[in-house]
């Protein structure tokens, strides 16, 4: 197969274009998995820069990570840099139909390898990585903008052209491109590989309060998923005092937004009781963002001599905060394989297989669940858990992260989707209902842009 060739863009400067740098691996954005990856292919001796456009710290969304996290950070060596500004994160509890709620403890994960994790301000860990990156050797630069990439005849990148923020031209000629510029998603959009999730089309309004009532005691740090007729909403404790606060839509009603952003998160998070309550003193803290285009993926993850990490691959609903793992775990596992093709060339193609297929059967285990989450079957599975043959233990792992290495919690899963057929047997003129309105608003389609509106 063709990569196909991103043509150079035309060149308004009357200047001779600069001398390329020389690096071995050049990472594409300072985000989570570019800082990841960036730090573990420094310790491996190789030479590394890291190009972010903007300047942390900077607005992101994604406040809350797993327990898998944990592991990731102190292999990283940035576990007690992240404590420092982390707010303790226990569990997620999710509303029950007689009122109140269920809490899914971490400690009572199957298999636990950690049992707890942290919400975080991203701006704030973004920054604590991408600085950490740089304390590790990396060359990380801030305000420098990818412009394009040049292609070989053998199908590899050979020079990559970006401009800082006082308008230089830059050239790299690196050996390796790692794509971890987020949302962005672009080498995948310059190869057109990146494509609407045709499952899972929705977008996200949300901004931070202050004065948000908390849960007591031990779940005062949980994280609060919600159902609402269009989709689902949350609530994030951050250290600060903050709440974020959002809701994911459906299209069809995203569309009645009409540019009042603000009114309608506020009528959307106002329209669950219990979020109603415990907002009843909020005041915003912080613009109101509007995300379309939620979820998508890329047709390839690598390629000789690149390879897409974290969002720049694959953004599924963050419907269980999975996001920053997800994106740090590929990371990881794939600073691995550049490391292995930068030394073996011959295992470059395999390797990068290998990792696909790896990383797909993590991802496939969230998307189920994210995909019947709003299904009346799974509102009354998660509103009555039972652990029968340990398989809310196993949901528990899941929610976590305990997706990729543990045969048990898999195993277990399994089991878990045919508890969930047979309710469903049970339940089926309420999940007919469910699914003809899903597809309905599936096919309504919603294509948008990430903005923010109004000042706090």
């Amino acid at each position: 197969m063709t990569t196909p060739r991103v043509q150079p863009a035309p060149d308004d400067d009357t200047t001779a274009s600069p001398a390329p740098v020389d690096t071995d691996v050049l990472v594409i954005g300072g985000g989570p998995s570019g800082s990841t990856i960036a730090t573990l292919l420094a310790r491996k001796g190789w030479q590394v820069t890291q190009l972010e456009k903007d300047r942390h710290p900077r607005f992101h969304i994604g406040e809350s990570l797993l327990p898998m996290n944990m592991p990731i950070l102190k292999r990283l060596g940035a576990f007690e840099k992240v404590d420092a500004i982390g707010m303790l994160k226990l569990g997620a509890d999710f509303p029950r139909d007689e009122g109140g709620y269920n809490t899914f403890d971490f400690a009572k994960a199957l298999d636990a390898k950690c049992n707890h994790a942290y919400h975080v301000k991203r701006e704030q860990f973004d920054q604590v990585l991408f600085e950490h990156a740089r304390e590790n050797g990396v060359d990380a630069r801030e305000q420098v903008k990818v412009e394009r990439v040049e292609f070989g005849a053998d199908r590899r990148p050979s020079l990559v052209h970006a401009r800082d923020a006082g308008g230089n031209a830059l050239v790299f000629r690196p050996r390796y491109v790692v794509d971890a510029s987020g949302r962005d998603a672009f080498l995948g959009g310059k190869l057109k590989l990146k494509r609407k999730n045709p499952r899972h089309q929705s977008a996200a309004v949300f901004s931070h309060y202050r004065g948000v009532e908390r849960r007591p005691g031990r779940d005062a740090g949980n994280v609060s998923i919600y159902r609402h007729e269009h989709g689902w909403a949350w609530l994030i404790p951050l250290a600060d005092g903050d709440m974020s606060a959002g809701a994911v839509c459906y299209p069809e009603y995203l569309k009645t937004r009409k540019g009042d952003s603000e009114g309608f998160l506020l009528r959307t998070l106002q329209g669950i009781p219990e979020i109603a309550q415990r907002m009843q003193h909020a005041q915003r803290v912080a613009p109101v963002h509007v995300t379309g285009n939620y979820a998508y993926e890329c047709k390839r993850m690598a390629g000789p001599g690149w390879l897409l990490v974290g969002d720049a691959w694959n953004f599924v609903d963050p419907m269980f905060s999975s996001g920053v793992y997800l994106g740090m775990h590929g990371a990881e596992q794939g600073a691995e394989v550049v490391d292995g093709a930068l030394r073996e060339p011959a295992r470059e193609a395999a390797l990068q297989r290998r990792l696909e297929r790896q990383l797909v059967k993590g991802l496939d285990e969230f998307k189920w669940f994210i995909y019947r989450f709003t299904s009346p079957t799974m509102k009354y599975l998660f509103a009555n858990p039972r652990n029968t043959l340990q398989i809310e233990q196993a949901v528990v792992a899941m929610l976590a992260g305990d997706v990729f290495d543990s045969p048990r919690v898999r195993r277990r899963l399994r089991m878990f989707r045919v508890l969930y057929a047979a309710a469903t047997l049970r339940m089926a003129p309420r999940a007919v209902r469910n699914w003809w309105h899903r597809r309905r608003q599936a096919s309504a389609g919603f294509d948008g842009e990430t903005l923010h509106t109004g000042s706090p």
